[in-house]
């Protein structure tokens, strides 16, 4: 990954996210579709922030899209939590779809009407992705059969109740990635009460404040 995002050092075009994620051309043209649907169900369905709908290649596709230099190289199995409009879980299985063709990456959406835009972007980009219409509970009882490489989530819940979510699908291989604001390091202080784990908390693209905490050897804090 390069930082080909002009002066403002912001990636707010196609051309200038084509040039930082070295992605080929029929990515691009996948992430031009999803933005295009982005923008004409956001009228209907409160997809992303408003404020954020001019900002989409930076705010929400470069925000997604970083978290794969940090995966286990040649990960295949990924499953994205409470995906909303998709971030960074499809834009992460665009990427994968060029990447790692033997990635597949599961998405979990209770809310029906996100979970059909999901359905209607992987559509009419001709992506392989496994979408759940169910709450996050449910699919965590049959997570034991669902071995996962790696887990993400953006702006789902604080990082302890987080964990907590995600803690059923771990394995000794699994690795978490998750966007978070200022608070990061106070939230892992936090989770570290109730839960046992390996952290690093890497710089964002997006946000200087921001960090991208990265979670392994998740487990359940113990008394004594």
């Amino acid at each position: 990954m390069t930082a080909a995002s002009g002066a403002s050092g912001r990636i707010d075009t196609a051309e200038a996210f084509q040039g930082a994620f070295a992605v080929s051309r029929e990515t691009i043209e996948r992430l031009r579709t999803y933005e295009a649907l982005l923008r004409s169900w956001q009228k209907v369905i409160n997809l992303v922030s408003p404020t954020t709908l001019d900002e989409i290649w930076h705010r929400h596709f470069v925000d997604s899209a970083q978290l794969l230099a940090f995966a286990p190289e040649g990960a295949k199995n990924w499953l994205d939590l409470g995906s909303g409009g998709g971030f960074p879980g499809l834009v992460l299985a665009i990427l994968l779809a060029e990447k790692n063709s033997d990635a597949r990456m599961t998405l979990v959406e209770s809310d029906t009407r996100k979970a059909a835009f999901l359905g209607e972007v992987a559509r009419k980009t001709g992506l392989a992705v496994e979408i759940r219409g169910e709450r996050i509970e449910k699919s965590a009882t049959q997570a034991k059969s669902q071995i996962k490489d790696v887990i993400t989530a953006r702006a789902l819940a604080p990082l302890p109740k987080l964990l907590g979510l995600v803690q059923p699908f771990f394995s000794p291989q699994t690795v978490a990635l998750f966007p978070k604001g200022r608070d990061a390091e106070a939230e892992v202080s936090e989770a570290e009460r109730q839960f046992a784990f390996d952290y690093t908390l890497a710089p964002s693209l997006t946000d200087a404040q921001a960090r991208i905490v990265i979670v392994r050897n998740l487990a359940l804090r113990t008394e004594g």
